[in-house]
C-alpha cells in the first residue's frame, strides 16, 4: 500500500495570488474545511509546503 497523506484546507483562496488558487485546485480543494487523500509523493509536498497558510496536513498514513 502506498504512502498517504491527508491535508485540510484552513484558508481562503479570497485576495490570494492566482498561483496558490491554481495550487489549491490542484491539490483538489476548493473550500474551507474540506479533507483529501492524496498520495505522499515529493510533488504534493512541495505543493503543500509552498501554501503552508491555506493548508494543514492532517495525518500520515502508511
Amino acid at each position: 500500500m502506498a504512502k498517504t497523506i491527508v491535508v485540510k484546507q484552513i484558508g481562503s483562496p479570497i485576495r490570494r495570488p492566482a498561483k496558490q488558487r491554481a495550487t489549491l485546485v490542484g491539490l483538489g480543494l476548493n473550500k474551507m474545511h474540506k479533507t483529501r487523500e492524496l498520495e505522499d509523493t515529493p510533488s504534493v509536498r512541495g505543493m503543500v509546503n509552498s501554501i503552508p497558510h491555506l493548508v494543514q496536513i492532517i495525518e500520515e498514513r502508511g
